[in-house]
């Protein structure tokens, strides 16, 4: 029995050898789940609301400082956080210093599309920065009251950047640092007036 010619299986089963375009590459469908939030209340200096998908996770405490993670472990993601006390001669340098570290990203970004937040009550003022594109981290924010406090936040997945794969859950994400920034209170006058006492969850 011979071989018939490839041609020929292809003209009877009615396709076409020469059109055939592969399908483009999908990603697996991510369920984040409904928005739960718990308060973090324990630090004497400030506090706010997270979600109850997420932990908090010490790296560092000391007199000039704050440095913890927000993880989420389904999710592989971290919003690394930062606390300073600041005053009136390092308030405009610490803001500088974190603006640049958004801009940086400007090699790699499509755009840079800043939210501000105000809350006169909490004497709270922020910027939510979202960086569109494949950047290593497309969220950050600032929180300060302009006087003692300074608090910065940026989001990371452990993961290669890909704006596609990770939308659903930046998405996610993004609403629980906008309910972050919301919440936020400055409790205290300044980290270096009070024992810090971040703790390990």
């Amino acid at each position: 029995m011979k071989l018939l010619p490839s041609i020929f299986i292809c003209c009877c089963l009615g396709m076409s050898c020469t059109d055939y375009s592969p399908k483009p590459s999908g990603y697996f469908r991510i369920e984040t789940g409904q928005h739960v939030y718990q308060t973090y209340a324990e630090n004497p200096v400030f506090s706010f609301e997270y979600s109850g998908k997420a932990s908090i996770v010490r790296l560092n405490e000391e007199k000039h400082g704050i440095w913890f993670n927000i993880f989420y472990p389904e999710f592989q993601a971290n919003i690394h956080c930062s606390y300073l006390p600041i005053n009136a001669a390092t308030f405009a340098l610490t803001a500088e210093d974190s603006r640049e570290l958004v801009y940086r990203h400007t090699v790699k970004a499509d755009d840079i599309i800043s939210q501000y937040l105000e809350n006169p009550d909490k004497k709270v003022y922020g910027v939510l920065y979202e960086i569109k594109g494949n950047v290593a981290s497309p969220l950050q924010f600032t929180l300060t009251d302009s006087i003692r406090h300074f608090f910065r936040g940026a989001v990371y997945f452990n993961a290669i950047p890909n704006q596609d794969s990770i939308a659903p859950v930046l998405n996610f994400i993004k609403e629980d640092v906008i309910r972050l920034m919301d919440s936020f209170a400055f409790r205290a006058k300044s980290a270096e007036q009070t024992h810090l006492n971040i703790n390990k969850r």
